[in-house]
């Protein structure tokens, strides 16, 4: 084909192969990035026919990234980053450091490679990918819950050590500027040029962005809304790498943070989500591209070594660090899955280690093959661990007071007013309609029941009795005194768990009465054919009361 046509046939072939095999692996009940890192593989260098021209396909899928974590930006606050520093900032910084001990000591040990090439291969191995993240928490409805900003919390605090290693990495090769002395001087210098950009976005970024969009915002127009909310997003990425050193992911992550308090975030989200999805469809089949299936033939040990460090390694050190913080057994096990893939970060290290004479050329192969693996068994992870959960609770003490923890939050404090649990509404769920309805029930006593930390603190510390843990655990209900409550009260989208709580909300108050909220017909037969006594359609309800308000006009 014409080499004028080569960005055409790269973008052609790797969104047409992505939609029929991302179609064919939700068809075999697979997650549709394997699809997609099969439709890379596919179109790569290392398989016969049609091949894409990779380095545009990575150029392409950072824009990507840029925009997943402008997204991010948007609906997280720095209030949300605050919250979770005490766990994040630990946790990343010993968990990498574990991850890079296990996968450099594999390299070193086994394979004899030099002590510089092992920590490089095992630094690529201890960070873990943006957009695979990302994906699994918003598929999952976990990227506003407690666990999920402690996910992006903590890869964060990975993004930030990374760029402090690439920028470290030429110095102690010797090929950098600051080499011979200047060791100490290069990461001030780093460290001072983060902390300016920071400082920039949070304190003049806070008041130009919202102004510029305000400005494009009285046009009229959606095309150049569009416009600007896609250009704030790469071009401060852009600016942040260029002249502060800082990654283009945490650039336009950033970007979205400073967006967040403005009046146009919602918007700003919704008008680049189709570019997102796309985008990040191009992350997935770059990574497909690098990928060499000679590797699994010539060195299948040295693969499934690698492998072992990145889902079982990291894995179990990041739980296990969780744990030893004092967070409950969910919060672990989501941390723990959410870290168990590698992606972007690692090809970038390697790269770099490759330009320096500091790895093999087999590490490519061998991180690849890893990142591939992961990041389609990731999402199977993902979705066991509610099962697991479930399954361990009953079966385990050990397990349970691991998820209990000794929690405060778990129980109410032993000042809460005698009036506010008798005949109480007890509220499940603390989200926007949640709170809404809390503040439409003012004047009636309500103990509120939320799995999110910061939310239950917040509430305490507003006067409101609150109760953090599952309300499908009958502890937590006893903790909510749901004998002698009038309601049970469901605010959830996900109402899967609401039959097995009202059973036992029942044993314990046979006369509660029950409200939850169905999204379909399916959804409304079957919460009452478990016994919900009032079910309202989401939709039907809204459409009621903007009826009830046109014929009151």
């Amino acid at each position: 084909m014409h080499d004028g046509m080569t960005l055409i046939s790269t973008l052609a072939a790797a969104f047409g192969l992505a939609l029929v095999l991302g179609l064919l692996a939700q068809w075999a009940r697979l997650p549709a990035l394997v699809g997609y890192l099969v439709a890379g593989v596919l179109i790569g260098p290392h398989t016969p026919g049609f091949v894409g021209d990779v380095h545009l396909a990575q150029q392409l899928s950072e824009v990507g990234v840029m925009l997943l974590m402008f997204g991010v930006g948007l609906h997280f606050s720095v209030h949300d980053l605050v919250s979770v520093k005490g766990i994040a900032l630990p946790g990343a910084l010993v968990q990498m450091a574990a991850a890079t001990g296990m996968g450099a000591a594999l390299a070193h040990l086994w394979w004899g490679w030099d002590l510089a090439a092992a920590l490089v291969f095992g630094l690529a191995l201890s960070v873990a990918s943006t957009v695979v993240l990302l994906r699994a928490l918003e598929s999952r409805e976990l990227l506003h819950t407690g666990n999920g900003r402690i996910a992006i919390g903590w890869l964060v605090v990975e993004d930030l050590a990374m760029v402090l290693a690439l920028v470290l990495m030429p110095v102690l090769s010797g090929k950098g500027e600051a080499a011979g002395g200047g060791l100490a001087l290069t990461i001030a210098k780093t460290l001072l040029a983060v902390a300016a950009f920071v400082a920039l976005m949070l304190v003049a970024g806070r008041r130009l962005l919202p102004w510029l969009l305000w400005q494009v915002n009285r046009t009229g127009s959606r095309e150049l809304f569009t416009l600007a909310t896609v250009a704030a997003a790469v071009g401060l990425a852009v600016a942040a790498a260029a002249l502060f050193g800082v990654s283009v992911a945490l650039g336009a992550f950033f970007a979205g943070l400073v967006l967040r308090e403005s009046a146009f975030s919602e918007r700003a989200a919704h008008e680049s989500l189709p570019l997102r999805d796309a985008f990040a469809v191009l992350f997935f089949v770059a990574v497909g591209m690098l990928f060499d299936p000679g590797v699994l033939v010539e060195q299948p040990l040295a693969v499934l070594a690698t492998v072992a460090v990145i889902l079982l390694g990291k894995t179990l050190a990041a739980g296990a660090l969780v744990l030893l913080l004092r967070y409950p057994l969910s919060t672990a096990l989501t941390v723990a899955v959410s870290l168990a893939q590698i992606g972007e970060f690692s090809f970038i290290l390697l790269g770099l280690g490759q330009s320096l004479g500091l790895v093999p050329p087999e590490a490519t192969s061998l991180v690849v093959a890893g990142a591939i693996v992961s990041i389609a068994l990731n999402p199977l992870l993902f979705s066991g661990v509610e099962p697991l959960r479930r399954w361990v609770l009953p079966r385990s003490a050990w397990a349970r007071r691991l998820e209990a923890r000794d929690d405060p939050l778990a129980e109410l404090p032993a000042d809460t007013p005698a009036t506010s649990l008798a005949g109480q509404i007890v509220l499940v769920g603390h989200g926007p309609l949640g709170a809404a309805l809390r503040e439409r029930l003012a004047g009636r006593p309500v103990v509120v029941i939320d799995r999110d930390r910061e939310v239950v603190e917040a509430l305490r510390a507003g006067g409101q009795p609150a109760v953090l843990g599952e309300a499908a655990e009958a502890m937590t209900l006893v903790q909510a005194h749901i004998a002698q409550a009038a309601w049970l009260v469901v605010a959830l989208a996900d109402v899967r768990d609401v039959p097995a709580m009202l059973a036992l909300a029942r044993q314990l108050n046979p006369e509660l009465r029950c409200a939850a909220l169905a999204h379909t017909d399916e959804e409304q037969r079957w919460l009452g054919e478990a016994g919900v006594s009032h079910v309202l359609r989401s939709q039907r309800a809204l459409a009621e009361a903007f009826a009830r308000l046109v014929a009151a006009s």
